[in-house]
């Protein structure tokens, strides 16, 4: 199994978006040729609503929205189909991107785990990132091809640890797409700054984030979505070990319509069977048996099959060790540990006044 290479990348917002855009070039035009998602998105092409979503990315992240369109141009597609693609949560409430995650505190061991489910066509296909943005923490994640990254999962050189799971919203609203707020976190220097950016920002669609920081004892479990930014933490209650699959399960979450699939119910009943079994305190190899199960009936955690119902397979597995200076990151690609890197905490948390 070849091992993952890290890929760096400085500078201005645009300078940043073409080297992603470079590096999704050979591989883009064939992995949207084959894409269902994509023939449904291009659809959307001039639609008011996609203008809405513009106008309140540029409103609130405009540096980001220079990061797609250096993409754009780094990829040679248009500016408006790249921005598209990077809607599709709000575009097609089924959008082909799945994910479980995992957190749990053990004694002074913080754990985050994920498996990263997506289009098995990009199996091999994607990368792994180390982006430096000017006057920002910088941040290491999961990047798919032409998409921006932080959508998946990412440790920045604050501290800070993210794990994204897609939600099915049925019903968007112009605001800022799921994507652009997800990337935006990697920007910044604790979890109260991460949960407040993504309380204040007006939500167009909704993710699940689950966050940890080095230096800060709580892990969080936050559905950011259009009627609400629900958050949950051990200390309010929720056991030392959670899991989320794709779909909202916070008390007060059958308020918003929702798309359920049945592998994001099985996913989910799975993991609440399982976590509660394991052994105290939890170990990072009990989390990713956890990941890799592939249960006795239903559909499964770890997802390898061709047929799966929502055409998606597990393309990665990251396992996130919160440390007193620093974050240790393991990534994983059929069993094998293809990355494995420790990120210090180096960039200082902001004072606020």
């Amino acid at each position: 199994m070849q091992e993952w290479s890290l890929f760096r990348i400085t500078g201005q917002p645009d300078d940043i978006g073409y080297r992603l855009g470079e590096l999704a070039r050979p591989v883009m035009s064939a992995y949207m040729a084959q894409s269902a998602a994509w023939q449904r998105v291009s659809q959307w092409r001039g639609h008011p609503f996609v203008e809405s979503l513009r106008r309140a990315a540029e409103a609130h992240f405009p540096a980001l929205v220079a990061e797609l369109e250096g993409m754009a141009a780094g990829l040679g597609w248009s500016a408006q189909d790249v921005f598209l693609w990077n809607c599709r949560g709000e575009l097609i409430h089924n959008a082909p991107d799945g994910c479980t995650t995992l957190a749990a505190v053990a004694g002074n061991a913080r754990f985050i785990a994920h498996n990263e489910d997506g289009d098995p066509y990009l199996r091999e296909r994607c990368f792994l990132v180390d982006v430096q943005p000017a006057g920002k923490p910088g941040f290491v994640s999961f990047y798919y091809p032409g998409s921006l990254p932080g959508h998946t999962f990412a440790v920045n050189r604050a501290g800070l640890v993210q794990a994204i799971n897609n939600l099915r919203i049925r019903v968007p609203a112009a605001g800022v797409p799921r994507m652009i707020l997800a990337r935006a976190v990697l920007d910044t220097r604790s979890l109260d700054e991460a949960v407040a950016l993504l309380r204040e920002a007006p939500r167009a669609s909704g993710f699940h984030h689950t966050l940890g920081c080095v230096g800060d004892a709580r892990l969080l479990s936050v559905e950011a979505t259009v009627q609400r930014c629900s958050i949950l933490s051990p200390a309010m209650g929720v056991a030392q070990r959670f899991g989320h699959a794709n779909h909202l399960i916070h008390d007060g979450c059958d308020r918003e319509a929702q798309i359920v699939t049945d592998s994001s119910r099985d996913r989910q009943a799975r993991v609440d069977a399982l976590l509660p079994s394991l052994r105290t305190p939890v170990t990072d190899d009990a989390l990713l048996r956890v990941l890799r199960d592939e249960a006795p009936a239903g559909l499964p955690i770890f997802r390898d099959d061709p047929l799966d119902p929502d055409d998606e397979n597990t393309l990665a597995t990251a396992l996130f060790r919160l440390e007193a200076d620093g974050v240790a990151m393991q990534v994983y690609r059929q069993g094998h540990c293809a990355f494995d890197t420790f990120i210090p905490k180096t960039a200082a948390a902001q004072a606020t006044f």
